[in-house]
């Protein structure tokens, strides 16, 4: 199949903050490794046995409980031990397992701000793709500049599921992280977090995998 990219992650720590800036905390996070680019359409297709209409382009319309299974069933083609476990509708994680997975809230922003500590990791219009370049839906993967861990797309052209609740005291809506092509420039940032239902698939949402780094496992 075509080869999910990744990118090994340090170990370190980083202000996280929230969209309004008012609350700023230090996370630190072990190293782990993460896609260098969102999931394509293309990956999503072989693994799952559909056609992809724009192999590069990253997918979308993936709902949270897709994105898991999906995570389960490419470790799975790759020979790794699923992390996930399902009960209908409720997801277990299996931290001891080697396969593929979302990645945390923390994981997700420590990544995306590659040691910056700004909105961005550099100029919007360098490194994302918004609703100011008049689009339509999404981009091929890789257009923008990468941040300093060589990461692409993590602002910008899709939004990306990571494994939190959004709000766990008040529902089962699950985080999603990075702002995507219809968003304006000002909401795309590594701060911004949204959420939406387990069940839910969007135009701007997609997925990009991790995997817990093998000194960490066991």
């Amino acid at each position: 199949m075509t080869d999910v990219e990744m990118a090994r992650i340090p170990a370190g720590s980083v202000l996280r903050g929230d969209q309004r800036g008012a609350d700023r905390r230090e996370i630190t996070v072990q190293g782990f490794d993460l896609g260098v680019y969102p999931v394509t359409e293309e990956q999503m297709a072989e693994i799952l046995g559909i056609t992809a209409q724009n192999p590069r382009r990253p997918a979308v319309q993936v709902s949270w409980l897709r994105a898991v299974r999906f995570c389960n069933a490419l470790s799975e083609w790759e020979g790794l031990d699923p992390v996930y476990a399902y009960d209908g509708e409720h997801v277990d994680w299996d931290i001891e397992a080697d396969g593929f997975r979302l990645p945390t809230e923390d994981e997700w922003e420590y990544a995306c701000r590659a040691g910056s500590t700004g909105s961005t990791y550099g100029p919007i219009a360098e490194i994302a793709w918004t609703a100011a370049d008049g689009l339509r839906g999404p981009v091929e993967v890789g257009g923008r500049l990468p941040n300093l861990h060589g990461l692409f797309d993590t602002l910008g052209n899709v939004s990306q599921w990571c494994w939190d609740l959004f709000a766990p005291e008040t529902s089962d809506a699950r985080v999603f992280r990075g702002g995507g092509w219809s968003d304006a420039r000002a909401v795309v940032r590594a701060s911004a977090r949204r959420g939406g239902n387990p069940r839910a698939a969007f135009d701007d949402v997609g997925l990009r995998v991790a995997r817990t780094s093998p000194d960490r496992q066991r």
